[in-house]
């Protein structure tokens, strides 16, 4: 598993917005390249990059712009972008790469061939990796009984329907979470809401975030997975209807939530002291 390398599954098109532009700009081109990061940079052929000086992500947008009421027309997009962005070498192993994206806290990690970003490695790049070995950890979830009670969160984040989108991006922001249970009366699920929600279909379109109930926004009807599905299930399930977070049911009812995140933490904690021993660092810039 160590020998494969970030830069056999980077994707080496590269999505550049320049410094000056707009957060309104950013977000448009990420919803029409139905992406959830983008380069800051200076762009150059299609899909390369003359410099890059940062990386901004859902994430981002949401903890920086949505929860904090920012104008998306007003402000550039150098104000909100991590600087420098989060680098790995494009020779570390993809369980390196793991480390890193669970250690930091991103879903993004930027390749970097020479000492210069040349391609994107994404939390479901790496999801893909795993779950393609026919030994490992996730393997070994094949014979577990019931596995994703092993990986999946209990608490489940929940926001009233007639809550606002601002209220959502503060919870989000506040409880470092990229999805809420969307409630009605009596606390029945309606459906969920997420960063991804609250990017593509309410930033794009200038919405008053105060005003804006979270019921306007969320996917419906929700994409559960019974508890006692595989691993693959559920990844299947996720590329299949093009979301990164499933409810968990078991007896129809609602016991969980598993994001494309949490499919793979469990690799980073049992590879830890591997990681922490051989002094593995990620770069900044």
């Amino acid at each position: 598993m160590v020998g494969r390398t970030a830069g056999e599954f980077m994707n080496r098109y590269l999505e550049i917005v320049e410094k000056t532009a707009t957060v309104l700009a950013a977000v448009e081109r990420m919803r029409a390249a139905g992406i959830g990061a983008m380069l800051v940079g200076v762009p150059g052929e299609p899909g390369r990059a003359v410099s890059v000086e940062g990386i901004v992500t859902e994430t981002d947008l949401v903890r920086r712009v949505a929860a904090r009421e920012m104008s998306t027309e007003a402000l550039a997009v150098d104000r909100i972008a991590t600087v420098p962005p989060l680098t790995i070498d494009a020779g570390r192993s993809m369980l390196d790469a793991n480390q890193l994206m669970e250690q930091h806290r991103v879903r993004h990690l930027c390749v970097t061939e020479g000492g210069r970003i040349t391609g994107m490695l994404s939390v479901r790049d790496v999801a893909r990796y795993f779950l393609s070995q026919d030994s490992g950890p996730i393997a070994e979830l094949d014979d577990v009984h019931r596995p994703l009670s092993v990986l999946m969160r209990r608490y489940v984040e929940t926001i009233d329907e007639r809550e606002t989108m601002l209220d959502a991006a503060r919870r989000m922001a506040d409880r470092h979470i990229g999805a809420l249970l969307v409630t009605g009366a009596n606390k029945a699920p309606l459906g969920i809401v997420t960063e991804r929600n609250l990017i593509r279909d309410a930033m794009p379109y200038s919405l008053d975030p105060r005003t804006v109930p979270v019921s306007t926004l969320k996917s419906q009807p929700l994409v559960t997975v019974d508890i006692n599905r595989t691993v693959h299930d559920v990844n299947n399930l996720m590329v299949e209807r093009g979301v990164r977070h499933l409810v968990v049911t078991e007896h129809d009812a609602i016991v969980g939530m598993l994001s494309i995140r949490d499919l793979v933490r469990m690799v980073a904690v049992r590879d830890r002291p591997r990681f922490v021993q051989e002094g593995a660092q990620g770069g900044r810039g």
